[in-house]
């Protein structure tokens, strides 16, 4: 149960690209934040998207093998949060 205020794990994945973006007003980015801070789940999901987005920067598409890419894809597709 969340308290009046605070997001869920669910809101916290589905505003995870604002916030990357800076484009949550600042009420929004302090309780994104504040959940951040009691939720290491979601602490490590926001680690694990940064260091996607730095990974990303830095490869070519073109370099990522064929069932790679695959299974990326399934993994991201599969994706849950508890």
């Amino acid at each position: 149960m969340t308290s009046a205020g605070s997001l869920t794990c669910q809101q916290v994945v589905e505003l995870v690209t604002a916030y990357l973006e800076r484009a949550l007003p600042a009420s929004a980015r302090a309780r994104f934040e504040r959940h951040l801070a009691e939720c290491d789940p979601c602490d490590t999901y926001l680690r694990q998207m940064r260091q996607t987005i730095r990974w990303l920067r830095t490869t070519a598409v073109e370099t990522i093998p064929s069932e790679t890419k695959a299974g990326l894809i399934a993994m991201f597709r599969g994706w849950t949060h508890g």
